[in-house]
C-alpha cells in the first residue's frame, strides 16, 4: 500500500503531541483527519497539506456517535486516541479531590476505550487501534509514586486496551498503548527529555511499522517494550 494511500484519525490534535502526529503523518504522505474539542489554530495553518477537522469531546458518547454517523463509510488504517488529562497530578491521591480524581480516570481511561469501540469497526484490515499511554501507567516499574491518579488512569487504560484487545481478537487490526517519552509540552512541563518533533516522528515510524500486526502491544516512541 502506497503511503498516499493511507489515512489515520488523529483524536486530540490540538496541540502538543496530538498536533506533533498530524504534522507528522502528513509529512508522510498520509490523509489525517483530526478531531479538537474548540478552536485549533494551530492545527488548521499546517501547509502545505492541512488535515480534516472535526470537532468531538471523547467524554461525550453522544458526540463520539454524531462523529461516528459523520464518516460514515470512512475506514483509517490507524485511529490514534491522543486526547488525555493530568489535573491534580502532583497531589497524592488521599490529599486529592476526590472529583478530579475521577475525572482523570474517565477522560484517560474509560473514554479512550469507548472511542475505541465506537471507531473498532472503522478500522482498515491490517490497521490500527493506536492509543496513548505513558510509561507511568506500567505497575512493575512504578517504584517511585508520585503523579498517582494520572498513573493509576494509563494503568486502567492499559488494562481495558488489553481487555479490548481481547474482545476483538478476530478483527483484522492490532492494539498498540503508546509510551511518548518524556516530552515538552504543557503536560510534560519544560524539562522532558526529547521536544514533540521527536516524539511524534518516532511514533509514526512505529506505527507504520506495526501495520498489519495483530494484538496488543505496549511501545515507547523508539519501538521498544515498556513493562506492564
Amino acid at each position: 500500500m502506497a503511503k498516499q494511500d493511507r489515512s489515520a484519525l488523529i483524536v486530540g490534535a490540538s496541540r502538543g503531541l496530538g498536533l506533533g502526529l498530524t504534522r507528522a503523518f502528513l509529512a508522510r504522505g498520509w490523509a489525517v483527519t483530526a478531531t479538537v474539542r474548540g478552536e485549533a489554530p494551530a492545527l488548521a495553518a499546517l501547509s502545505p497539506v492541512a488535515p480534516e477537522i472535526r470537532r468531538v469531546d471523547i467524554d461525550d458518547d453522544a458526540g463520539v456517535a454524531r462523529l461516528r454517523d459523520d464518516l460514515a463509510g470512512t475506514s483509517f488504517d490507524v485511529v490514534f486516541v491522543v486526547a488525555g488529562i493530568a489535573d491534580g497530578a502532583q497531589v497524592p491521591l488521599p490529599q486529592g479531590d476526590r472529583a478530579t480524581a475521577l475525572k482523570v480516570y474517565e477522560t484517560n481511561a474509560v473514554s479512550p476505550i469507548r472511542f475505541a469501540e465506537a471507531f473498532a469497526d472503522r478500522i482498515a484490515p491490517g490497521g490500527l487501534m493506536v492509543l496513548m499511554s505513558s510509561i507511568l501507567g506500567s505497575v512493575s516499574l512504578n517504584e517511585g509514586g508520585s503523579m498517582e491518579s494520572y498513573r493509576a488512569s494509563k494503568a486502567a487504560l492499559n488494562t481495558l486496551a488489553r481487555s479490548f484487545s481481547a474482545r476483538h481478537r478476530d478483527a483484522p487490526f492490532g492494539t498498540v498503548l503508546m509510551h511518548p517519552g518524556w516530552v515538552r509540552t504543557d503536560m510534560g512541563g519544560p524539562e522532558g527529555d526529547i521536544d514533540v518533533a521527536t516524539s511524534a516522528e518516532g511514533m509514526a515510524e512505529v506505527v507504520e511499522g506495526r501495520l498489519g500486526q495483530r494484538g496488543c502491544v505496549y511501545l515507547d516512541y523508539r519501538g521498544e517494550t515498556v513493562a506492564w
